[in-house]
Parts: structure tokens; C-alpha cells; sequence
């Protein structure tokens, strides 16, 4: 049983990102993307220690949720759909109807302060903080699950971020009227014995797919990077009826919650309340990662080796890419981008990032646009193929990178560094006699 165990685990964590999609059946291969896919979300779920920043985001969640339901609220109250927003908003905290109820007195003694709408001097500039500081908090966990750098221009944020702020409230109007608008139409249509129970059907999958297109939505928006709507929506339907059950058993779970109230009272409210919101946030983060697992579970082939790479491997994979590089553009021929070098010469996909990355760092190569419609992203040699050699490429690949510390080279560990730079020199000399265009 233990090399059972042992056997599975290797094929898991190691023989199953060597498999290519030529050497088994499609269905075979589908099958195995699923379990990578799902072996990627939790270890990455787990890495990234997601449940903390799921606590990060609770705490700016409590924050900011009483300035941004005001918002909301000012402008349903614009629309004359306050009193649907709050029945929408009862629905969604059915769990915590004491917290339900002190979180519309904050919202009302807020907008109380308001005049003509329009908040003023310290109130208006802490509502701007506390909503813009809460999205982008979120932003940042989305794009570090996502591993982007960059986010988005401070403009964007701005344009974006109360774009999706005006319509949430037009979005959650119209779901809660939709959801009146199926159960009127049910009432009248109650002599239709067989239409009826598929009536039925569809009002309790209404909250699911509201829920299943919310969560799509943010895994879509939120990262500052183009995300597929085929695994948005696997994640947000898999999160979302997930976080419809925790809903179901949260609301239902009336046992001990009582035995939960008879230690803390009324002050119980509080701390349920952080509960589900933690939870619900801990859900969310899972289907992010899950997202983003499901779109690159290709660049974790290989994985293992790709980070265990020699040093003389890399270096030949250099050679090798740079030379592809070289011999299209004297052809002519249109820019190979990432994934053709990959799919086209067997190379994992993530270590071609990393070479293709490396090599603009030394200034070998550079990015082109290849199609303007899908700004697909191809790479052209830097200077003249006719003077790229392989010796100049192993040379920057050597120098590349800092070399400011303060062990003695000159005079104490002299020799050493003699016979390191005079061996470098003579590999050089011999290697820049070969052009990477004619190899």
C-alpha cells in the first residue's frame, strides 16, 4: 500500500507533467489536464496562502461595505429602487439578520449627512478612500495570483472602478426584478400543472446563475490581464454554487448558531458576520486561483526539470532559440511567437518564457507585433544576424546580472579569477566563429 501511495504521488507531482498531448489519446490527455488543473489550484491555493489574504480582504471588506452601500444606495435612491436594493440586500445577509439591521442604520445615518446627494469635505474623501482602497486591494491579490506586475494606470482605476460601482446597482435592481417577475408570472400560471414545476425549477436556479455570472465577472475584470471566458466561467460556476451551499448551510445551520449566541449574546452579530465574509472571500480566492490554473496549466509541464534545468541545458536552449530566431527573420518570414517555438520544437512553454524573457534583458532580441486584430506578440533580433554569434550570446548570458561585491578579485583571489575569465575568453573566441543563423 505505501508504494502504492509513493507511486501515485510521483505520477501526480512529477510523470504526469512530462506526458505530451502526442503521446496518449485526447480524451487521456483531457483527463490529465483536469487533474493537473485541479493539482496547480490547490498547491498554488496553499503557496500563495491565499486564506490569509482572504483575512486581508475581510478587513478591508468591513471597512469600506458601509461607504460603498451608500453609494449604492444614492444611486438606486436616484433611480427610485432603494427599497428593492434593501430587499436585496436582506436576502443576501439572511444569516445575520442583526447585522443586516445595524448595517442599514450606518447606511442611512450616511447618506443623512448628505446634501443634494453630494458628499463633502472629510466624509467625501474617506468614501473615496475606503471603496477605492478595498478594489484595490483586491486588484492587487488578483494580479499577484495571476503573477502581473503591473497594474492598472491610475486612470483605468478610476474609469473602471466607478464604472462597475454605477452598475452594480442597476445589476443587482434588475436581478431582484427579474426574480419578482418569474414568481408573478409562476402565481398566474399555477393551473399549468406541467409548467409549473419547471417554473419552480428555474426561480431557484435564478439566484445560482446571478451568482454563477457575478463571480465569472470578477475573475474576467479584475486581473490587469486578458482572461479566457471559457475558464472564468468553469471557475465562476464551480465558486458560485459553491458559495451558494456555504449560503444554504450558513442560513440554515440554525443550531449552533444559537449555541454561538448564548456564549456571546448580542454581540455575536460581529463576529458570524467576519465569519462569512471570510469564508465567502476564501471561496472567491480558490476560484481565482482555479481560473488561473485552468488557463496555464500548460506552463507547468515540465515543471520540475524546468527548475532543476543545468546550466549547460539552459545555455543550449539559448543557442537554440536565438538561432530559430535568426535564421525566420533572414527568411523573411513572420516573428515566432512563444507558444510556436513551444508546441512547434517541444520546449516547455514556461521555460521559453523565461529564455525569451532573458535574452530582451540582454538586448538579443525584442518584441514585435505579429497580427494587429490579436496582438499576438512575436520576437526579432536586436542587431544584425550577420554579427550575432554564438559567442556574443554566451558572453552577455555570462556578464548578465550584478557583479558589485567586495570579494578581493585583484589581488588575493587573483588566480582565481584569471583562469575563470582567460578559459571564458577562449570558449568566446572559439564560439564567435559560428554565426546563430547558420547553425
Amino acid at each position: 500500500m505505501k508504494n502504492k501511495i509513493t507511486d501515485i504521488w510521483k505520477f501526480l507531482t512529477y510523470d504526469i507533467w512530462r506526458i505530451t498531448e502526442d503521446e496518449v489519446t485526447r480524451t487521456k490527455f483531457s483527463l490529465y489536464n483536469i487533474i493537473k488543473t485541479l493539482y496547480v489550484c490547490i498547491n498554488r491555493f496553499t503557496k500563495d496562502r491565499l486564506a490569509n489574504k482572504a483575512s486581508a480582504l475581510t478587513y478591508s471588506t468591513l471597512l469600506a461595505i458601509v461607504p460603498i452601500l451608500a453609494i449604492l444606495f444614492a444611486i438606486a435612491r436616484g433611480f427610485g429602487f432603494d427599497s428593492l436594493m434593501e430587499l436585496q440586500l436582506r436576502n443576501g445577509l439572511a444569516g445575520n439578520p442583526e447585522t443586516t439591521e445595524a448595517i442599514l442604520s450606518f447606511v442611512d445615518s450616511y447618506l443623512s449627512q448628505t446634501k443634494s446627494g453630494v458628499f463633502i469635505g472629510v466624509g467625501l474623501v474617506m468614501l473615496l478612500w475606503t471603496v477605492t482602497n478595498l478594489i484595490t486591494n483586491i486588484e492587487i491579490t488578483f494580479n499577484r495570483i495571476w503573477q502581473i506586475k503591473k497594474a492598472r494606470s491610475l486612470y483605468r482605476k478610476i474609469t473602471d472602478y466607478f464604472s462597475m460601482l454605477l452598475l452594480m446597482p442597476i445589476l443587482i435592481v434588475v436581478s431582484g426584478g427579474l426574480s419578482i417577475f418569474v414568481g408573478t408570472m409562476l402565481k398566474e400560471m399555477e393551473n399549468f400543472e406541467l409548467l409549473t414545476p419547471i417554473l419552480k425549477f428555474l426561480i431557484r436556479l435564478i439566484p445560482f446563475v446571478l451568482t454563477w455570472l457575478m463571480f465569472t465577472g470578477l475573475y474576467m475584470f479584475m486581473p490587469n490581464t486578458k482572461v479566457k471566458f471559457r475558464h472564468a466561467l468553469i471557475a465562476g460556476v464551480l465558486a458560485g454554487t459553491a458559495y451558494q451551499a456555504f449560503q444554504f448551510l450558513y442560513i440554515n445551520s440554525q443550531l449552533w448558531v444559537s449555541k454561538y449566541n448564548a456564549i456571546y449574546g448580542s454581540f455575536a452579530a460581529l463576529p458570524m458576520f467576519l465569519l462569512w465574509l471570510q469564508i465567502s472571500w476564501t471561496i472567491c480566492l480558490f476560484g481565482a486561483e482555479l481560473t488561473y490554473a485552468g488557463q496555464n496549466v500548460r506552463n507547468f509541464s515540465f515543471d520540475q526539470d524546468t527548475r532543476n534545468i543545468s546550466r549547460r541545458y539552459r545555455d543550449f536552449i539559448s543557442i537554440l532559440i536565438m538561432s530559430l530566431i535568426a535564421k525566420r527573420f533572414e527568411k523573411n518570414e513572420a516573428p515566432y511567437t512563444a507558444v510556436q517555438i513551444s508546441e512547434k520544437y517541444q520546449i516547455p512553454i514556461r521555460l521559453t518564457n523565461q529564455i525569451l524573457y532573458q535574452l530582451q534583458e540582454i538586448n538579443l532580441i525584442h518584441e514585435a507585433i505579429t497580427d494587429q486584430k490579436s496582438e499576438e506578440i512575436g520576437y526579432q533580433p536586436s542587431i544584425d544576424i550577420n554579427q550575432l554569434n554564438v559567442g556574443m550570446l554566451i558572453d552577455r548570458l555570462d556578464t548578465y546580472g550584478s557583479e558589485n561585491f567586495k570579494i578581493d578579485k585583484e589581488d588575493e583571489f587573483s588566480d582565481e579569477w584569471r583562469v575563470l575569465t582567460e578559459s571564458r575568453e577562449e570558449y568566446y573566441k572559439n564560439a564567435s566563429q559560428v554565426l546563430l543563423k547558420d547553425l
